[in-house]
C-alpha cells in the first residue's frame, strides 16, 4: 500500500455540485473520474451512475470494456 500511495496523486474533493447520483456512496467515484479527465467508470451497477455523462464520464460494464478493446467477441 505504501508504494501505491507513493505513486498516487492527492485529489481535493469538492462537494459543491453534490448530490448528482442516486447512491451517495458513488459520488466520490464520479468526482474522481471527473477530476481524472473523464476516465470511464467500469461497474456492474451502471444504473447507479445515471447522469455521469453530463460530466463527460462514460459508464461501462466490464464486458463492454472487454468488447471495446477486442478481448472478447460480440
Amino acid at each position: 500500500m505504501d508504494g501505491l500511495c507513493a505513486l498516487a496523486k492527492h485529489q481535493e474533493i469538492h462537494f459543491l455540485w453534490r448530490p448528482q447520483l442516486r447512491d451517495p456512496g458513488d459520488e466520490a467515484v464520479l468526482e474522481l473520474a471527473v477530476a481524472a479527465g473523464g476516465i470511464p467508470i467500469v461497474t456492474y451497477n451502471t444504473d447507479h451512475f445515471a447522469g455521469a455523462e453530463r460530466f463527460g464520464v462514460a459508464v461501462r460494464t466490464a464486458r463492454e470494456v472487454l468488447r471495446e478493446i477486442g478481448a472478447i467477441d460480440g
